[in-house]
């Protein structure tokens, strides 16, 4: 597309944002703002999984860590303003991230993935455990949750769903934008390299660990907004929230149903799997049974995932005929 289009397309999503809690009422927004918080955090793991080739079954530690940093700030420091607050719980993830990289950066295929399910298991554990930091099951809830406000120019009151929804889109959008556009700089170029082949990556030059690292931490602090986001919205963060290996294991299904490798698979496959969740619940509470279902038929006919399907069938039904004259189909 050319700028012009850009511009329009651009015009066009950030109108149809503005206008849908008005348009679709509050429930459905509060339904889109879970989609995008999730969104959200299966883009972060795709950032490992599909970008750089390394499967972690305990990623949500950084989306619970998030959470309850952001949660903890807000129950103990009186007046803490709302950026602030999500900046801790970002920070909080980013602390995680930073211990464990020592360890993370030197490993990657099954011995990766094993570590962060033993390590989100036991993120899990202290959760229940440290029931005076953490409310153990109980969780923590109940905070206080502050105005968005700019000293002596505005303050938005985020306990209005209708100003909360635009808060959490902006910080929620502005973060996929900002993981998008660093795939597309030299480092994301140098992240693919390491999924194919790291060994060669080593050999130009480029020091793999220390790659690794980046990504990392940068893959945690961005599933710490989400974690943020999602205490907000909830006014509440348990463990059953945060550090449970279905809540980990969830953006490894959106990431393989709309299509691993595509940036934006994993939105697709929230969004799929939010329209599931939403549909189903109306009728079973066993709204996992059915999401297990889909998964094994995506990968059974269509393991490329969803984007991947529409991309077979474009090509295939769509596409430019081969030219018959060849010497190929000649011969």
């Amino acid at each position: 597309m050319n700028k012009t289009q850009k511009w329009i397309l651009w015009a066009v999503l950030l109108t149809i944002l503005a206008l849908y809690p008005i348009v679709f009422g509050i429930y459905y927004s509060n339904v889109f703002v879970t989609f995008a918080i999730f969104a959200l955090f299966a883009v972060t793991l795709n950032l490992l999984l599909g970008y750089t080739g390394l499967l972690s079954f305990g990623h949500a530690m950084f989306f619970g860590t998030g959470g309850y940093g952001t949660a903890i700030a807000l129950e103990h420091i009186e007046g803490l303003p709302l950026l602030p607050a999500v900046l801790i719980g970002v920070l909080a993830a980013v602390a995680l991230a930073l211990i464990l990289c020592p360890i993370m950066v030197r490993v990657s295929g099954t011995a990766f993935a094993m570590l962060h399910l033993a390590f989100g298991q036991l993120m899990y554990v202290l959760a229940l455990k440290l029931r005076v930091i953490t409310g153990g099951e109980d969780g923590v809830g109940g905070f206080p949750i502050p105005p968005f406000s700019i000293p002596g120019i505005l303050s938005i009151d985020m306990t209005n769903p209708l100003n909360f929804y635009y808060f959490a889109i902006a910080v929620l959008g502005l973060s996929i934008w900002f993981i998008w556009y660093f795939t597309k700089t030299p480092l994301g170029s140098v992240m693919v390299s390491v999924r194919d082949n790291d060994n060669r990556v080593a050999y130009m030059g480029f020091m793999v660990p220390q790659t690794k690292a980046i990504i990392y931490v940068l893959a945690a602090a961005f599933a710490g907004v989400a974690g943020s986001i999602y205490a907000l919205f909830q006014n509440l963060i348990a463990a059953g929230d945060g550090f449970h290996i279905l809540v980990s294991f969830a953006p490894i299904m959106m990431v393989m149903v709309g299509g691993i490798g595509s940036f934006f698979g994993p939105i697709m496959g929230a969004a799929i799997f939010g329209i599931i969740e939403e549909l189903t619940s109306r009728y079973t509470e066993r709204v996992e049974l059915v999401m297990g279902l889909i998964l094994i038929l995506v990968i059974m006919f269509a393991p490329l995932g969803f984007l991947g399907f529409l991309r077979y069938i474009k090509e295939r039904w769509f596409g430019k005929r081969p030219d018959m004259t060849t010497t190929e189909d000649v011969a």
